[in-house]
């Protein structure tokens, strides 16, 4: 059941330094209150040679490129190679991937990003997991409470599913392209390498492979 919404169907586990954060869930949400303490358990094993300590509980590769007026608090993993640009602001409990960029007026908290996801321009996620490749446009934000405050259901592709939680942001598979503008409502999934129009408001589950145009428009691709 809700085979799609899988943390298997949306991800490619060998594109990030978390993959073991993953195992014994099934649903990439259940990963959501483990990040904080899994970034200090993982931080503490990266070798010295490749990455700098600074601050409390945050580990930053020496080939990636962090601006100076870029704020980060820990727990945070910044991977190899990856780009932290100019007023960029990660919160905390957050692992940026390799190749990744985070970039102006960029806002990240509890956080996965899997490698070489680009957040570029003034975006904010939250309570979210990006996928391999997965780029936000500008101006592009995961909603991550419901206005009422309620637990978030997810509308899975067979059934809703009770989470217990009220803070679930979005879940974008591999490869996904989400249009500048867009807003991700609370507990979106949007699988592989599927297209979000600008300016659309995304709520439930869409299929990989599908581009969305508007609410009740939304088409396959063609092979």
């Amino acid at each position: 059941m809700n085979e799609d919404i899988t943390i298997h169907s949306l991800y490619n586990l060998n594109e990030t330094i978390a993959a073991e954060i993953f195992e014994g869930c099934t649903f990439p949400w259940e990963v959501l209150p483990k990040i904080g303490d899994f970034i200090v358990a993982l931080g503490n094993t990266l070798s010295e040679d490749e990455y700098e300590k600074k601050g409390d509980c945050i580990w930053i590769a020496k080939s990636a490129e962090v601006f100076e007026s870029a704020y980060i608090n820990g727990p945070c993993i910044i991977g190899k190679e990856a780009q932290v640009r100019h007023c960029a602001f990660i919160r905390g409990n957050a692992i940026v991937g390799e190749g990744a960029v985070v970039g102006n007026s960029t806002e990240l908290k509890n956080v996965i990003l899997f490698n070489k996801v680009q957040v570029p321009h003034y975006n904010y996620v939250g309570d979210s997991i990006l996928g391999y490749k997965a780029h936000m446009g500008a101006g592009s934000i995961t909603s991550n409470v419901k206005s009422d405050k309620k637990p978030i259901v997810i509308k899975g592709a067979d059934a809703p599913i009770e989470t217990g939680l009220k803070k679930i942001g979005a879940f974008l598979g591999d490869e996904v392209e989400i249009g500048c503008g867009s807003v991700l409502n609370p507990g979106t999934i949007i699988g592989k390498q599927s297209n979000i129009y600008p300016l659309s408001s995304v709520r439930g589950f869409v299929q990989a492979g599908s581009i969305y145009k508007k609410q009740g428009e939304i088409v396959k691709k063609l092979d």
